[in-house]
């Protein structure tokens, strides 16, 4: 790529992201030993943040800097650069910094572009295993750029599903309360540890569904993407948009359902 260039062709945009992925991926695996030494916390005593979290986002936003001055960036690490382009970069440097601290091989770079407000083009990128799902609206979803979709099951009580927790202790009590009435519907749950890698997991078949309340933009803004190309539903409930009270992802066959138990369940309410 011509890095003088300052194109808005979402192709092109996932192209420069996709670059910057994998070179903030490879900074964090490669000095994972040296950065978990140097650790911090933040919402909660069990909201760690990393030396490499700072140093991957920094890398990320440096880039963009000189490649695209006029674009925004939102990092999870740094809050929002100010820009005014239209051009929003959405970045979390190090999804599943627990799984990183911990060394388990199930953390992501998460990078997505929006134009005016749309996300129109993402990457997620494992750099333990090199896997890489990417997606452009409208084009399609794939992983290591072979096309993906997601799985056609259409029986909630057949139904493989990912979900998370918050940090904070009130918050994961309520979303405790909620996973064990969706347990006994469901064939059963699994807790990865990394929501964009979840989504992903969605889009691909390895999971049925997802849903996850506490999210931030940039945990879902790159995977809710991939998921919605692949052919997922992607939502909050009772009509909202994806967001901090809920994302869900799950495929039509079984959508309907799970968002009754949801909304049945108050798994938006709560802390």
């Amino acid at each position: 790529m011509n890095l003088k260039m300052t194109p808005t062709e979402p192709s092109e945009l996932l192209e420069l992201a996709v670059t910057l992925a994998r070179q903030a991926g490879e900074l964090a695996r490669n000095t994972r030993v040296e950065a978990i030494g140097r650790v911090t916390t933040k919402s909660t005593a069990t909201d760690v943040v990393t030396a490499a979290d700072k140093a991957a986002e920094r890398l990320v936003v440096e880039a963009l800097s000189a490649i695209r001055p006029s674009d925004t960036v939102l990092g999870e690490e740094g809050g929002e650069s100010p820009g005014g382009s239209g051009v929003r970069w959405i970045l979390d440097p190090i999804d599943g910094t627990v799984n990183y601290l911990y060394g388990l091989p199930h953390y992501a770079v998460s990078l997505a572009v929006e134009v005016d407000g749309i996300v129109v083009a993402g990457v997620v990128h494992n750099p333990v295993t090199g896997e890489e799902w990417t997606a452009v609206r409208g084009a399609g979803a794939f992983r290591n750029w072979e096309p993906i979709r997601c799985s056609q099951v259409t029986d909630l009580g057949q139904t493989l599903i990912a979900t998370g927790f918050g940090y904070a202790a009130d918050r994961r009590a309520h979303q405790a309360r909620v996973l064990a009435e969706v347990l006994p519907r469901v064939r059963d749950l699994r807790r990865n540890g990394a929501a964009s890698l979840d989504l992903c997991w969605a889009a691909d078949g390895r999971l049925d569904a997802y849903y996850e309340k506490g999210l931030s933009l940039w945990d879902h803004a790159a995977g809710g993407l991939i998921c919605a190309e692949a052919g997922l539903v992607v939502s909050g409930l009772r009509g909202a948009a994806p967001g901090p009270e809920m994302v869900l992802a799950a495929p039509r066959g079984v959508y309907d359902a799970l968002h009754a138990l949801l909304v049945e369940l108050d798994a938006d309410a709560g802390p």
